[in-house]
């Protein structure tokens, strides 16, 4: 048996790059553990493509990223680590591996030997695709023009390496070797000239001719049988080695392959004498194109529609084995303590897969620790879907946490004015479920193309197996498929050969249900035949291949479902519907305009309940916006009146700045309404927010593109239209160097900014004090108002950051805190007292480690004048209780008034009530100072008007009487 995992009390993400590497993350571990963190949660370190700034482009398992540092600079991190008592989560990637460039082993193998390679199995390629050409071959969408053209040009150069005796193909970067049963093709051509030469009887000569016939009896790629294939791939390298001894002692052999390559590699503006050159590559077990070809004919599935990211088969146990030995080596020797699991949603059956990560650890009890690691897995949520039971994890990433704190601070109320507004600025009126529904069908035709057809076929193959749906057409069923996806609630379902589960057969019926609603065929029975499909049921008392067709059917359509919808509604659908961007997050959706008080302590009950050691999140490396931002973006949904002044005068103050042909202006109405939205949550504060840094100007436009691209309206990544987007580039420069709009701006960005921290520093007390494991991204303990990736992956300047924390550190006792807290109220922009809050609360989750770790969540009620202002709950253990409240949405309760710790007379009679036992006093935590709880019948009574005097959120500890 093992033990059950250490669970972190706090973790602090780290993005490792080659800018921010292992020696820089040991130097930074003494001011983590002194924050009060337990754990470092490291991006992918393992190696990546080089250049990579985020580690999720992996092309080898079984090292270190050389450019994050050495063996001895990871093994200094590590110490550093646990001479503070602290550990480690490793982030890792199992659906995908990066594959172009000339760094993938693995790849490199399969584009050589095509399905004989060792690896062909290990990722997901479609050896017989619809179309000919491609039998027994993967495409490879790598050219940036047509094959031909490029051909034509000489980008494609024939090479050969003289050490190892290997041809390949480059273009540019990016290496093919070529079929090694291909290589007489090159040795043999003008052979009779070398004969010549050296004479027929010349060793060297021999040679030559025996190593030609050598590679020329090779097994070949179809030869697939286990005799054939274990020759071929022995005799190739055998055949290569001898070629580069020939190549070594025969200096005319060596250069009569020169002059081969060069005659092969043609010259330019003669396109017969690219004719060889041709003929070779159209024999590899590859076929390279233009990189738009992969919409519609790649035969390999990706990462979404990354073409240099391949799938991996983790449903093979022997991919597994080899993509996850070494970093359980690394659990194994108690390097990391626990792993977050990438992209599960990718996966052929993400249970399968955590319940091999357990065994795996399992079967090895005797190579290290026996305590089992903690787990969280990179789940994304729709709506009330809830986390599958059955996974043998600790729960998610915190995506759904995020949103939930986040919608705390959405007024409800909001909701109706917001959407008039929106609809007068744009002309908006398409909702939001309209706006995803286009843009999923969208990024079907164009980006996913490929994926649908090789579902629709497969489906197709099903239908034809049956007499009584044979005579559904190709067609009918893609359609019907495309309209089913187009509906689908969730990201994807679970369906796998043990069953249906009840919320997935809801959640196929409602989209089957919606598709069906929708259509205008003239018979609607081809959507009960997917659906029966889809739920398996069609294959009850079938035969072994139908059933096995079904089942494979049913578990593909689950990975594009979720490719679908990651394209369509983050990276299309939330740049487009730009009603209030705080609730375009990942894991989140703008259909829901704020979440109540009750709805919050209900869910954080059910997460207390089913997953009481999820991770916490309010920013992530993914983060859309980060929490600071989207902090200062709830409060426009409490003012929606004074919004619709403000940017109306805007536009009318901007409207000269903006570029304009035939009936075109750039920017739109929508991307408009964006940028001053993005504006109002990425403003600086301090000495910078009266006129911002160039850098500022270079961020918020580098945003705005990446914008404007994944929207897919005007321009888009895979179709640039230049003019709009040097037109928006323009604009956004005009508008922030502008000293007329910033007079006009700065009033208003001021007053919500101000709210926002109030609602910022809310947040953050929630998070780190709801059950779960709170996570800090980094340079998150500051004020961050950070954008959509790259920006919010920039390094991070530590040296203030440690500079504070050494000055708290000083102070002893809580009257020098009580100091502190009263300075920080007085100059909350330099960020410091959200640093305070964070440290302080962090000191007590360490002191209080089984309180919050296994405590009690125990809603409040809050009565009063106010009441709906303050979120209220306590944290109950054997011995220990704190109390936790925050005010919201104090937009209009505040008025004109803008200190960060409402007055007392603000609350007048709104006070948290509570029955449990715990004592007459309390003791701020962020003060030091005393409260005495007055009875009120059966019930204690705190004033809110007390808890919040002297500080903008309290955390209350029980003392004894």
């Amino acid at each position: 048996m093992r033990k059950a995992p250490a669970i972190p009390v706090a973790t602090y993400r780290l993005q490792f790059n080659r800018d921010f590497t292992f020696s820089q993350a040991a130097d930074l571990v003494p001011y983590l553990a002194s924050l009060g963190i337990t754990h470092c949660y490291a991006s992918p370190y393992l190696r990546a493509r080089p250049g990579s700034m985020h580690g999720y482009d992996i092309i080898d398992h079984h090292q270190l990223n050389p450019e994050i540092g050495s063996s001895e600079d990871y093994e200094r991190f590590v110490e550093a680590l646990h001479e503070h008592g602290m550990g480690q989560i490793l982030d890792i990637v199992p659906n995908h591996m990066s594959i172009l460039g000339k760094d993938n082993a693995w790849w490199l193998d399969v584009l050589e030997n095509g399905r004989t390679s060792a690896y062909a199995s290990y990722f997901d390629i479609d050896w017989e695709p619809r179309k000919d050409e491609l039998q027994g071959k993967v495409l490879v969408p790598v050219l940036g023009d047509q094959y031909g053209l490029v051909l034509d040009r000489g980008e494609l150069k024939l090479t050969f390496d003289r050490e190892r005796g290997e041809f390949s193909l480059f273009y540019f970067e990016h290496r093919f070797p070529i079929d090694p049963s291909e290589y007489p093709r090159i040795l043999g051509t003008g052979i009779q000239t070398l004969e010549r030469e050296l004479g027929a009887q010349d060793e060297n000569f021999l040679e030559l001719q025996s190593l030609t016939s050598a590679f020329n009896r090779l097994p070949g790629r179809e030869d697939t049988g286990p005799k054939q294939h274990a020759e071929r791939l022995r005799d190739k390298e055998i055949h290569k080695r001898r070629l580069a001894g020939l190549c070594e002692r025969s200096v005319p052999i060596s250069r009569f392959i020169d002059r081969n390559i060069q005659n092969m590699n043609g010259s330019p503006g003669d396109a017969v004498s690219y004719d060889q050159l041709h003929d070779l590559i159209k024999a590899q077990a590859y076929r390279l194109a233009f990189w738009r070809v992969a919409a519609d004919d790649i035969n390999y599935r990706r990462f979404f529609d990354i073409n240099d990211l391949a799938a991996l088969r983790q449903e093979d146990e022997t991919v597994f084995n080899r993509t996850h030995e070494f970093v359980l080596q690394l659990f194994y020797e108690g390097k990391i303590d626990g792993l977050r699991i990438d992209h599960p949603d990718g996966l052929y059956n993400p249970r399968q897969y955590f319940e091999r990560l357990q065994s795996s650890r399992n079967s090895s009890p005797d190579k290290g620790s026996n305590v089992s690691p903690y787990i969280v897995a990179e789940k994304i949520l729709s709506g009330q879907e809830q986390l599958a039971p059955g996974w043998p994890i600790h729960g998610t990433t915190g995506y759904a946490l995020a949103n939930l704190v986040n919608g705390v601070f959405v007024d409800s109320n909001g909701r109706t004015s917001m959407d008039r507004i929106y609809r007068s600025f744009t002309g908006q009126r398409r909702s939001f479920q309209e706006t995803l529904d286009e843009c999923k069908k969208l990024v079907m035709d164009q980006w996913l193309n490929s994926e649908l057809n090789v579902l629709a076929s497969h489906l197709n193959r099903i239908a034809l197996a049956d007499r009584h749906t044979c005579d559904f057409t190709l067609k009918s069923l893609r359609d019907a498929l495309t309209e089913i996806i187009a509906c689908f609630p969730v990201y994807r379902t679970y369906v796998t050969e043990e069953g249906v589960s009840t919320s997935d057969r809801l959640y196929i019926n409602e989209a089957v249900s919606s598709a069906k609603s929708r259509s205008s065929a003239a018979d609607s029975s081809v959507y009960d035949f997917i659906a029966e499909v889809l739920l398996t049921s069609r294959a009850q008392g079938r035969p072994q291949f139908y059933q096995r067709s079904i089942l494979h059917f049913a578990m593909r359509f689950q990975q594009y479902t979720s490719a679908l919808m990651a394209k369509g509604l983050e990276d299309t659908c939330f740049y487009r519907y730009n009603r209030l961007v705080s609730l375009n997050d990942v894991g989140g959706t703008p259909l829901r305009f704020g979440v109540s008080i009750d709805e919050f302590h209900h869910e954080i009950q059910q997460r207390a309940k089913n997953w009481p050691h999820e991770m916490l999140a309010t920013s992530t490396h993914d983060s859309k916006r980060s929490e600071d931002v989207r902090a200062r973006i709830n409060v426009i949904s409490e003012i929606p009146l004074e919004w619709l002044r403000q940017v109306r005068s805007w536009r009318q103050l901007n409207h000269n700045k903006k570029t304009r042909w035939d009936k075109m202006e750039a920017p739109t109405p929508n991307d408009e309404y964006l940028f001053y939205q993005t504006l109002i949550g990425a403003w600086p504060l301090g000495a910078s927010a009266e006129q911002p840094p160039s850098s500022f100007g270079e961020r918020v436009r580098g945003y705005m593109l990446k914008a404007i691209r994944e929207a897919k309206e005007q321009t888009s990544w895979n179709n640039q239209n230049r003019r709009y987007e040097a037109a928006v580039a323009n604009f956004v420069d005009s508008v922030v160097r502008s000293r007329d709009f910033r007079e006009v701006f700065l009033p208003f960005q001021k007053k919500v900014a101000h709210l926002g921290m109030l609602n910022s520093l809310a947040q953050t007390l929630i998070k780190l004090t709801v059950p779960g494991v709170p996570d800090i991204y980094q340079g998150n303990e500051f004020w961050k108002f950070d954008l959509v990736d790259p920006d919010n992956r920039r390094p991070v300047d530590y040296s203030p950051h440690q500079t504070l924390l050494q000055q708290l550190q000083s102070y002893k006792g809580e009257s020098g805190f009580a100091a502190f807290a009263r300075e920080f109220l007085l100059n909350p922009s330099d960020g410091r007292i959200k640093l305070y809050v964070i440290w302080k609360l962090l000191g007590l989750r360490n002191r209080y480690r089984d309180l919050f770790r296994d405590g009690n969540y125990r809603p409040l009620e809050t009565v009063g004048e106010h009441a709906n202002h303050v979120l209220a709950f306590a944290r109950t253990g054997h011995s220990d209780s704190v109390i936790v409240a925050v005010p919201r949405l104090c937009a209009r309760l505040l008025k004109d008034e803008l200190p960060l710790s409402p007055a007392c007379n603000v609350w007048e009679d709104t006070r948290i009530q509570f029955s449990f036992s715990s004592g007459k006093f309390f003791r701020s935590l962020f003060t030091g100072q005393s409260t005495r709880a007055r009875k009120n019948g059966d019930m204690s009574e705190l004033p809110a008007g007390e808890l919040f005097a002297d500080f903008p959120v309290a955390l209350l500890i029980a003392a004894t009487d």
